[in-house]
C-alpha cells in the first residue's frame, strides 16, 4: 500500500435506510436510519435492525448493572 493510502470499508446503503444501520436517538427518543442519523454525540448504535435499535437502552442498563456487578466483586464487595 502506498504511502497516504489508507484500506476504505464500505457498506451497502440506499436512500430507504434498508441494508443500512439503525441507531436509537437520545434526543429525539426514536429510531433512526443512515438516511436520517442525528449527530453521533446524540445516538447510540449502529444497530443491524430497528427492533436492536429500539432496545438500546435496555441492552445499555443490563451491561451496566453487570459490570457494575463485577466491578463489585472484583472489588471484593459482599463478602
Amino acid at each position: 500500500m502506498a504511502a497516504g493510502r489508507f484500506p476504505v470499508h464500505s457498506d451497502r446503503m440506499s436512500d430507504d435506510g434498508s441494508g443500512g444501520h439503525y441507531y436509537w436517538c437520545t434526543r429525539h427518543h426514536r429510531v433512526e436510519t443512515d438516511a436520517d442519523v442525528c449527530p453521533a454525540r446524540h445516538v447510540l448504535g449502529p444497530y443491524a435492525s430497528a427492533a436492536d435499535a429500539e432496545n438500546a437502552l435496555q441492552q445499555v442498563r443490563e451491561r451496566n448493572e453487570a459490570w457494575d456487578a463485577e466491578d463489585a466483586r472484583w472489588a471484593g464487595e459482599g463478602r
